[in-house]
């Protein structure tokens, strides 16, 4: 019985926070480059060529092309975080905890978009940072 309880009690604690992450090669966000201290502090306009934001950032989600012809890399990295409440209840001398009618959830989204536009020499001319939380 006391095995059985073990069990549930466990069960119940692994389930009740679950996290998503989506990014590149499945990093979790705390160990992703793709940060604005990194883009900050790594590319520098003119001087910052492809290889290096590919040793940084790997390969970029989407590379287009806009209206001058210039080569365009984007990064996301996007979290998805949520958590379930938890409820108590004491039962034979056992506290039980469990994801029971009463819960609440909640989650949060975190999203961060690097945007690079490099010149004729694969050189970095301009790069944007867009990062919300929801």
């Amino acid at each position: 019985m006391k095995k059985l309880l073990t069990l549930l009690l466990t069960f119940c604690l692994c389930f009740n926070c679950v996290s998503y992450k989506y990014g590149a090669k499945g990093e979790t966000s705390e160990s992703s480059n793709l940060t604005f201290g990194i883009v900050k502090s790594k590319i520098i306009k003119g001087k910052t060529n492809q290889n290096e934001i590919l040793r940084l950032f790997g390969s970029p989600n989407i590379v287009t092309k806009n209206k001058s012809n210039s080569e365009v890399w984007s990064y996301n990295k996007m979290s998805v975080v949520k958590k379930r409440g938890q409820t108590s209840f004491l039962s034979g001398g056992f506290v039980i905890i469990g994801s029971g009618g009463r819960s609440s959830s909640s989650s949060s989204t975190k999203s961060f978009d690097l945007i690079i536009t490099f010149n004729d020499n694969d050189t970095v001319n301009e790069y944007s940072v867009v990062s919300t939380k929801f």
